[in-house]
């Protein structure tokens, strides 16, 4: 069901205007670089707070009042910058074994900023100035690790190692969810 809105997907006149676009592609690819850089470094900052490795003097829920709207402007400008990006070429996209990978961190990640907030919020109560609970620094920690690997099978769905239309092994076929290879 999903392999056919893709493919659909695919066929319409905005897809296929924006992939062969001369340069609203890399206009939006540039785009999404930016908004990671933004996105990705307020999180590292708050991080790196929480985990007492930056901004040691300013209070926790000062930091995150701070660079919380930043933030959020990241995040806005990513998804929708990536949600371009994927309209431009759904197919390959989608069959990309880095996308799944990716999804699936994004995910996680976003589970982990949910149980942060939720434990924490802005106002980390008894640690604000000093040093972080054992369960707060290790969801830094991890919101570090997830963000990386975001970043890092990100970059890789633009490689065409895994393309559907190459012979791969059953594993990579099946996790890309390709239709049975035929030569």
């Amino acid at each position: 069901m999903i392999d056919s809105f893709v493919s659909w997907l695919a066929t319409t006149t905005g897809s296929i205007a924006l992939h062969e676009s001369l340069y609203m592609y890399a206009i939006i690819e540039t785009l999404h670089v930016v908004a990671i850089a933004l996105f990705v470094g307020s999180i590292a900052m708050i991080d790196l707070r929480v985990l007492g490795l930056a901004l040691a003097r300013v209070p926790v829920s000062q930091a995150l009042r701070q660079i919380l709207p930043w933030t959020v402007a990241g995040f806005i400008v990513l998804l929708l910058t990536g949600t371009l990006l994927f309209y431009a070429i759904p197919e390959r996209t989608f069959h990309s074994p880095w996308f799944r990978a990716k999804m699936i961190l994004l995910v996680l990640a976003g589970l982990n900023v949910w149980r942060f907030h939720r434990a924490y919020g802005l106002s980390p109560a008894g640690w604000d100035t000093g040093p972080a609970p054992a369960r707060a620094r290790a969801s830094a920690m991890a919101s570090l690790a997830l963000w990386i690997g975001v970043i890092i099978c990100g970059r890789f769905i633009a490689y065409n190692w895994f393309d559907c239309d190459k012979p791969q092994p059953a594993f990579i076929s099946a996790f890309s969810a390709c239709r049975s290879y035929t030569p």
